[in-house]
């Protein structure tokens, strides 16, 4: 019988003195290099072992140079989201990206054009904003509807309320940074019927896929049916599942002909090429060999997040964490505190000792929200949740006796 593997995340490597984004922005982003950084969606995690062995063995070969994405790669992409997920995408559909956010460009570029407009639901991942904006494109904002429960869904009444005939393309975030929704099929099926019915083309953004929760499934986009895989552009990657947004590498799929015709004509102007030879065996190892790591890291990150519920449990009337469903962001309720923005980022920053991401930042319907990444080690989940406990103990102190 084969021995199970373990896998420890308990404690992981130190990214002080590393170049590490979340790190060496720390002293600009919030004034001081002392706070636990807990805003870039990367994880405070390794990255597995036999993803790091397969880029070792590379390294054998003493030439780095030009190499085209090799076939194997998306082959073993392809078999991943047949088995995991349940959609077939051929080789054919599949193209290499070094970004989700640079797929999204060229989406932009290739399916509308100057003064169209673009959907967006807010509050989003702030590059949905500026990549529409920094094209020329007209923002269109369908905000998400938030439920009693602090849970959000989509606001179809207003969708269809703003369509109108220069409503080109929908920017699908699914699942949903920061909210962390994994949406249901009937819920992704009234997009769908909407966007059908006036020829819109939807980007779903699906880097988080592989980060859901049980008993929530993933649903691709473009797996609800043929006419969705008709208007679908579907952007995935290992860069959050295993930790490895550092290797520059994801994917987009798009099986209809005529709409990746569309989309290689601006993506050739680009000049994308391929990316590293190294980046490439990383993404195979990472597909061919990650299932069980996954499995084993998704109980550690649910394990973190129910650590991050019981404490908002405990201050409920000064901060509520909104339901999470998948990937690992917690977004965090603060409305209850009373504090505008700068004065709620400035507590998290001086009172915790935490480095968050504004909620503000993810468009005004984040205004009194912050969202933590609670990717990170057992050792590391322990310090947040105490800085946390203690702010939050002493504030209710001081509001009580204010």
């Amino acid at each position: 019988m084969e021995k199970k593997v373990s896998y420890d995340f308990s404690t992981s490597a130190s990214r002080e003195n590393t170049n590490a984004e979340k790190y060496t922005m720390r002293k600009k982003l919030f004034g001081s290099d002392a706070v636990m950084p807990l805003w870039v969606a990367d994880m405070d995690i390794d990255t597995p072992d036999f993803v790091l062995e397969a880029v070792n063995k590379r390294l054998g070969h003493p030439v780095i140079g030009y190499e085209e994405m090799p076939k194997s790669a998306f082959e073993a992409q392809t078999e991943w989201m047949k088995k995991m997920h349940g959609i077939e995408f051929e080789v054919g559909d599949m193209f290499y990206s070094h970004s989700v956010v640079a797929s999204m460009s060229v989406v932009i570029e290739a399916f509308s054009e100057v003064g169209d407009k673009i959907i967006v639901q807010t509050p989003v991942y702030p590059p949905f904003f500026h990549s529409v904006l920094d094209h020329g494109r007209e923002l269109f904002k369908n905000p998400l509807r938030q439920r009693e429960d602090g849970s959000y869904t989509f606001d179809i009444e207003d969708l269809k309320s703003k369509i109108d005939a220069k409503t080109k393309l929908l920017l699908l975030c699914s699942p949903h940074n920061p909210v962390g929704r994994v949406w249901r099929r009937e819920e992704l099926e009234e997009i769908l019927e909407l966007c059908l019915a006036h020829n819109i083309v939807v980007f779903s953004d699906e880097i988080h896929s592989d980060l859901v929760y049980a008993p929530n499934v993933h649903i691709p986009f473009a797996s609800l049916s043929t006419k969705a895989r008709d208007i679908t552009v579907t952007a995935i990657g290992v860069g959050k599942t295993f930790n490895m947004a550092g290797f520059a590498i994801s994917s987009v799929a798009i099986p209809n002909k005529e709409l990746r015709e569309r989309f290689k004509k601006v993506y050739d102007l680009s000049h994308f090429a391929f990316g590293s030879s190294l980046s490439h065996v990383a993404f195979e190892a990472a597909y061919r060999n990650g299932e069980e790591w996954l499995g084993e890291l998704k109980k550690h990150l649910y394990n973190n997040y129910e650590m991050l519920r019981g404490l908002c449990d405990g201050f409920g009337k000064l901060i509520k964490l909104t339901p999470i469903e998948g990937t690992y962001l917690g977004w965090l309720d603060c409305r209850g505190m009373g504090l505008k923005d700068r004065e709620l980022r400035e507590f998290f920053v001086h009172e915790a000792g935490l480095g968050l991401s504004a909620g503000v930042s993810f468009g005004r319907e984040g205004s009194g929200f912050m969202r933590l990444n609670f990717a990170v080690s057992s050792a590391k989940m322990s310090q947040v949740i105490e800085k946390l406990h203690n702010a939050l103990q002493n504030y209710r102190k001081k509001s009580d006796r204010d």
